[in-house]
């Protein structure tokens, strides 16, 4: 060796896994998850797992043990409003810190996205999509909507192929969350063999209870500086109970949505009741009547049959 080489760095024999933790900033997006998210207990382990799991391998690649990249494409099933889309976030930026993507950003789609509705434009709309999304993560809701064997004029098919060559040849530099109800995705990978044997993680988001519902409520409350008084917070839990009987409920979905016409109710009550100016106490109140005048108390329901109640 001549004096201007210098000896190669030695590489290190030991990881501190708990600092790396630490140190790429994914303990903090762990906590966030925690903080934010309420329930969803089996779905923060199964993220934790596989924070663990990209750590073991960052630092399998830093001691130069043998390894391969694994596979991260994911399969998030549940019923609407279960938080799927706000984990996936979480999961590109975990992913986007420890290097296992360039950029750390979430492009969430559907099938409107993706297929076209004449030859020609859905491989040019699918393409489109994936550019967009390398270096991050695809979301793709209602995934199982991509298939539709009974219509052979349809170009689900097409966009199909093109996602499983890419989820292939790009693993190093794209994810692919999957997202839907559990038995559509079931049937939907039973007739596309290929996309089950490219995703490696199925993480299954349960409904909310009852009182998870009820925190939900007073959490989006409070994001917006609004409060339950005792009365409209009885009421909501009450509603709570008949909602979820009820058709085309969509957990936190369905949740926030009531509280939209709640606060359209309050501010209906305060202009019709208004003598005199009004202080920031009302403004941000909710009573019980805000929340008990919803046809829900009375069995009622949307009269298209489609989307929430009032």
């Amino acid at each position: 060796m001549d004096a201007t080489t210098s000896p190669e760095t030695p590489r290190p024999t030991h990881v501190d896994l708990r600092a790396e933790l630490e140190s790429s900033g994914v303990k903090e997006l762990l906590d966030e998850l925690d903080r934010e998210m309420i329930g969803l207990a089996p779905v923060k382990q199964r993220i934790r797992e596989t924070a663990a799991l990209l750590l073991v391998d960052r630092a399998r690649q830093t001691l130069g043990l043998a390894h391969d990249t694994p596979t991260l494409h994911m399969s998030f099933t549940g019923n609407p409003g279960t938080g799927k889309t706000t984990v996936a976030l979480k999961m590109a930026g975990i992913l986007k810190r420890l290097g296992y993507v360039r950029k750390g950003h979430l492009v969430s789609v559907t099938r409107d996205d993706l297929v076209g509705q004449y030859i020609g434009h859905t491989a040019p709309k699918t393409k489109e999509v994936l550019k967009k999304a390398m270096g991050g993560v695809l979301f793709i809701d209602e995934a199982y909507y991509l298939y539709k064997p009974d219509n052979e004029r349809d170009y689900g098919q097409e966009a199909i192929e093109i996602l499983l060559q890419v989820m292939e040849n790009n693993r190093d530099d794209l994810v692919v969350i999957m997202a839907g109800y559990a038995d559509r995705m079931d049937r939907f990978f039973a007739a596309n063999p290929g996309f089950r044997s490219r995703i490696a993680h199925h993480i299954d988001f349960p409904d909310y209870g009852d009182d998870e519902l009820l925190r939900i409520a007073e959490t989006m409350l409070a994001g917006q500086h609004y409060v339950f008084d005792a009365g409209a917070r009885a009421a909501m839990a009450e509603y709570v109970t008949l909602r979820r009987g009820q058709p085309h409920f969509a957990n936190a979905r369905s949740i926030r949505n009531a509280l939209d016409r709640a606060r359209l109710r309050q501010a209906n009550r305060l202009f019709e009741a208004a003598t005199g100016p009004v202080d920031a106490q009302m403004l941000s109140t909710l009573i019980e009547s805000d929340v008990r005048a919803s046809r829900v108390f009375r069995g009622g329901l949307d009269v298209s049959g489609k989307g929430e109640n009032p």
